[in-house]
């Protein structure tokens, strides 16, 4: 019989589960609003009650005794091997909260279930969902990137998630883009994700409009009112033709495509994983992203240079954090 985890996906805003099957995938996936308000011990209580009602599910047709346990991606700073979460950014009044052991500790007091539980940062269990199940499956070695609200990253070296001595690498959103840049992320100036998270798209292409005294047809896609301008309306004008919407996405794409050679020239990874709600904008990104990383790279780096797009969307935390209860191949 193949072996089943129940795997969690973490956020500010919801919590995605699923019970994942080794080898058929996803099975049955529940999502639930996160009840922020509740703080840690009343989110664990969520979970715990999430966790039991899909395991009791499961197991009228899957047998317990392939039960591998439950997985979990959280946003923040994780000790994968204390189990251990550390100020997470999306969920307020958390500070440091040995998460793996309080979620354990419910399921056998509050639900009646003794079982495994793993804990890794939510990017990691992204890309490694990507490394078993998606786009990362013939990959050796590569860096999974996730263009959304924020910019987030995982290492996968050998096949395995390489998580750094203190459990933060991958943070790519963090890299510095220019030093000397007026945009701020978490008091850092110039970083990846200050340039093209969600908010800095936005205000790129808000200034470029400013500038641009011919104007822009993006602003019929938002009725004119740039307080609203997302860059799910640039992609729309880009796709119709808008040249200064194909400029934003020229300049997101290679400000990407710099951050990307800095990778390559630090690690020698040399295929890319690209993820996340802004990455739908496909080729308007990826084209310029690669045009920039063999600008920026020697080309002795070039061999082997290769985008491509995650194929798992928003259910790769799930099937990554599942992954964790099988264990690293």
């Amino acid at each position: 019989m193949s072996r089943w985890a129940i795997g969690i996906d973490l956020g500010g805003t919801a919590v995605k589960a699923a019970v994942v099957c080794e080898e058929r995938g996803i099975l049955i996936d529940r999502t639930i609003l996160t009840e922020t308000a509740s703080g840690p011990a009343g989110i664990i209580g969520q979970l715990a009650a999430l966790v039991a009602s899909l395991y009791r599910l499961a197991c009228a047709t899957l047998a317990p005794a392939d039960f591998a346990g439950v997985g979990v991606g959280a946003p923040g700073a994780v000790n994968a091997e204390r189990g251990v979460l550390s100020y997470p950014p999306n969920l307020p009044g958390w500070g440091i909260v040995p998460l793996r052991d309080e979620l354990q500790k419910f399921l056998i007091e509050k639900e009646g279930l003794s079982v495994s539980v793993f804990l890794d940062n939510d990017a990691n269990v992204a890309a490694f969902g990507e490394a078993v199940y998606g786009a990362g499956r013939e990959f050796r070695d590569f860096l999974m990137v996730t263009l959304g609200t924020g910019v987030g990253g995982g290492i996968v070296l050998n096949r395995k998630l390489y998580r750094g001595p203190h459990g933060t690498a991958g943070e790519v959103g963090f890299m510095i883009i220019d030093f000397e840049a007026t945009t701020l992320h978490a008091g850092i100036r110039g970083t990846l994700e200050s340039s093209i998270g969600k908010k800095g798209i936005v205000d790129l292409a808000r200034r470029m409009i400013a500038a641009n005294a011919s104007g822009s047809a993006v602003g019929k896609l938002c009725n004119n009112d740039f307080t609203k301008l997302s860059p799910i309306h640039l992609e729309r004008a880009a796709l119709k033709g808008d040249q200064l919407s194909l400029a934003v996405w020229q300049r997101v794409g290679s400000i990407l495509g710099v951050g990307l050679a800095n990778v390559t020239a630090l690690m020698d990874i040399r295929k890319f994983v690209i993820g996340g709600g802004i990455a739908a904008a496909g080729n308007l990104i990826f084209d310029p992203a690669l045009d920039q990383l063999r600008r920026s790279t020697l080309p002795s780096m070039h061999e082997g240079l290769e985008l491509v797009p995650a194929l798992l969307g928003n259910k790769a935390g799930m099937y990554g954090a599942a992954a964790l209860c099988f264990g690293e191949p």
